[in-house]
């Protein structure tokens, strides 16, 4: 059994931090439970998360309501072991040592919750994936 110390840990990169990026977290914490470190960040994170991906979560029975959009720093990028952009562009710190990802996704920004979902399942699928590598172990 792992300890919290020795969870893997994985930085999900959004530059508003109120969609994509939200979305995986959520998936992950869900999914990953204490086996997974999590954060998500944006260089330039919104006021509010998108309400309609709040609203594609509560749908997937997982609750973003109280989320706030955060901002990347150095220090979130330096403490993960997976650094994970959402195909928006976001440049982010380089450490050697590191996994960085980029899955390229379409941005709900904007759109309604019919146009979020097919957004939101990918990235589940995506988050399944990255816990059977991370964890070596089907999820």
């Amino acid at each position: 059994m792992s300890t919290p110390s020795a969870a893997p840990s994985v930085l999900f990169v959004c530059v508003h931090n109120a969609g994509r990026s939200q979305m995986a977290a959520a998936f992950l914490t869900h999914l990953g439970g204490d086996r997974v470190q999590v954060r998500s960040a944006g260089s330039a994170p919104a006021d509010t998360v998108n309400p309609a991906v709040v609203e594609a979560m509560r749908e997937a029975g997982i609750d973003i309501s109280a989320e706030i959009p955060k901002v990347l720093t150095t220090e979130a990028v330096r403490s993960s072991d997976v650094v994970i952009t959402m195909g928006c562009g976001d440049v982010c710190p380089a450490f050697p040592g590191k996994r960085y990802l980029d899955w390229r996704l379409e941005d709900p920004a904007d759109q309604g919750v019919a146009a979020v979902r097919p957004i939101r399942d990918e990235i589940e699928r995506r988050v399944r994936g990255l816990i059977g590598e991370l964890l070596r172990e089907p999820v």
